[in-house]
């Protein structure tokens, strides 16, 4: 059930929910701070805690926007060598900020083939809409490595049955969560210091914070405050 879609909501300083669709929040949390780790922040927890990785096991984060930059995070304090794609040298210091250990930047390089020289991921989390890129990176998995798209895209990923079967690769996608996956991120973030980027914006301005989202140019979230 999603406010605004399954029932009405958001734009508002009050608004009617059902009772099964709330979440208890931290109090040391911002209130700003916590909406993003209700969508983008839930949506890359979940998938990553859920991927089937280990600790010490290669994590790639396809991506350093607004799914990006929390996936980064949250992979590197489930404890995962965590190796940030991006295109350009220029995210290569936020991404060691973020928490990666390793920076490929895909204009530079074969970003498949440098995942295939540290021994091949065992997850590649693709949180950039762009489904040439997702295909790109598969041959980038490990032996049993998931393709874990997030990245919402209307376009086909392109692979092979050979790609899947001689490394015995899958390709799985995922949504958010429930509201109990809600309070299980927010716990994290607050224990662990994820915390994302915002740019806030009064809700008497909120056509303006939408213009700024749909920009593409916000870092990396706008955030309505009361």
């Amino acid at each position: 059930m999603i406010p605004g879609i399954s029932y009405d909501g958001g734009y508002a300083e009050y608004m009617t929910a059902p009772v099964e669709a709330l979440a208890a929040m931290p109090e040391s949390l911002d209130n700003a701070e916590a909406a993003p780790l209700l969508c983008a922040g839930i949506t890359t927890f979940n998938a990553l805690r859920r991927s089937g990785a280990m600790p010490g096991d290669l994590v790639a984060v396809q991506g350093i926007g607004g799914l990006g930059h929390l996936g980064v995070q949250f992979a590197s304090k489930f404890g995962y060598r965590t190796v940030a794609i991006g295109r350009g040298p220029e995210n290569a210091d936020r991404a060691k900020k973020l928490g990666a250990t390793d920076y490929i930047d895909s204009k530079a390089s074969n970003a498949a083939q440098e995942l295939k020289k540290m021994g091949g991921a065992r997850v590649i989390l693709a949180t950039a809409p762009d489904s040439k890129s997702m295909s790109e990176l598969i041959d980038g998995l490990g032996a049993n490595g998931s393709l874990l798209v997030v990245g919402a895209s209307p376009e086909p990923i392109q692979v092979s049955p050979i790609q899947l079967i001689t490394g015995r690769h899958r390709i799985q996608g995922w949504s958010a969560g429930i509201p109990t996956d809600s309070e299980d991120t927010l716990r994290f973030a607050e224990m662990t210091g994820v915390r994302p980027m915002i740019e806030k914006y009064p809700l008497a301005k909120a056509a303006e914070g939408y213009a700024r989202m749909m920009s593409g140019k916000a870092e990396f979230r706008v955030v309505l405050t009361m």
